[in-house]
């Protein structure tokens, strides 16, 4: 599949968190992609938390986007590509989006909505583990924020709903 900008890449990650939210899992879903020739987007994965499906902490949207793209392209390094993340990349999957070569992370929601949701999160932004480890990883937060906001609005709702 192919996406022309990162709007349309977060498009598809916030699709991927509706559908698990609609089998009991949390708001988060994430899209990976590597840039093409044609000024494009190749999509290589596009993936939610499953943290509760497969009763694994680490299941996390990001890790999952990244496990499956890296055994896509039978390499450990993204080179070329890009993330889009509902929410704000936590430690665990930021460490992983450096160590993978990511180029750029796009997020809607922060970490504090994600509180506010009465998620764990630990409250090390990915501005302070760039600045901290001297990443090169490019940061946009805030992206298509609204439409991100709306998935925790919907996963709220739902009876289903569990947090860790």
């Amino acid at each position: 599949m192919k996406v022309k900008n990162p709007q349309e890449l977060m498009k598809l990650a916030i699709e991927k968190a509706r559908d698990g939210i609609k089998r009991g899992q949390t708001p988060f879903g994430a899209a990976i992609a590597r840039k093409n020739k044609s000024g494009g987007y190749d999509v290589i994965s596009v993936e939610h938390n499953e943290v509760w499906d497969k009763t694994d902490i680490t299941e996390h949207a990001e890790i999952n986007a990244i496990r499956k793209a890296c055994a896509r392209l039978g390499k450990v390094k993204l080179t070329n590509c890009i993330i889009a993340s509902t929410t704000e990349p936590c430690p665990m999957c930021f460490s992983a989006i450096h160590w993978a070569g990511v180029k750029e992370i796009y997020y809607g929601t922060n970490i504090s909505d994600a509180q506010k949701a009465k998620f764990s999160e630990l409250t090390i932004s990915n501005q302070q583990m760039k600045k901290l480890g001297k990443s090169p990883v490019k940061i946009h937060p805030d992206y298509m924020r609204k439409e991100a906001e709306k998935l925790f609005n919907d996963w709220v709702k739902n009876p289903k709903k569990k947090t860790y």
